[in-house]
């Protein structure tokens, strides 16, 4: 992809992205954690309530996630906004390896007050810090700017 042909994706672009992406989890995971564990799920505070609240909250998205990367270079939140994560030298796909490593790099981003995400409205390249630690950037094509030209062979 050439540069001219791209655009960084901004942070609210991203927002929206990722509350698309969240709530396509929430519709498949919650349905079972509350058929498994009752109305007693949504006021516990333990942070895992058993095997199966560890999978669908915590491995479910991961391999979503990861299988989407690797076979699409998009959620279907990104895919939505036209987006997707590419190699941030070659532009081309990232090695698997990247995407695992840009997963695990939002645990990195959200941690200190989520200020690896938040990154994303300030830095040039639009990356948060799992991007800069998998050497990944999200991207989009430009908008191609028209011009309507009138057809002066009538006149």
């Amino acid at each position: 992809m050439e540069p001219e042909e791209f655009e960084y994706v901004g942070f609210w672009a991203r927002v929206a992205a990722s509350i698309v992406d969240s709530i396509l989890v929430l519709m498949i995971s919650a349905p079972v954690l509350h058929l498994v564990y009752g109305r007693a799920y949504w006021t516990s505070s333990d942070i895992v309530q058993g095997p199966v609240d560890l999978i669908m909250s915590w491995v479910f998205p991961a391999i979503a996630v990861l299988v989407f990367w690797i076979s699409r270079q998009a959620t279907p939140g990104k895919m939505l906004i036209s987006a997707k994560v590419v190699d941030a030298k070659t532009g081309g796909k990232p090695s698997t390896g990247q995407f695992v490593g840009r997963y695990l790099g939002y645990f990195v981003s959200t941690i200190p007050l989520f200020l690896g995400l938040l990154w994303v409205g300030i830095d040039g390249r639009k990356q948060g810090w799992h991007d800069k630690l998998a050497g990944t950037v999200v991207v989009r094509p430009k908008p191609r700017v028209t011009f309507a030209t009138r057809d002066d062979s009538s006149a």
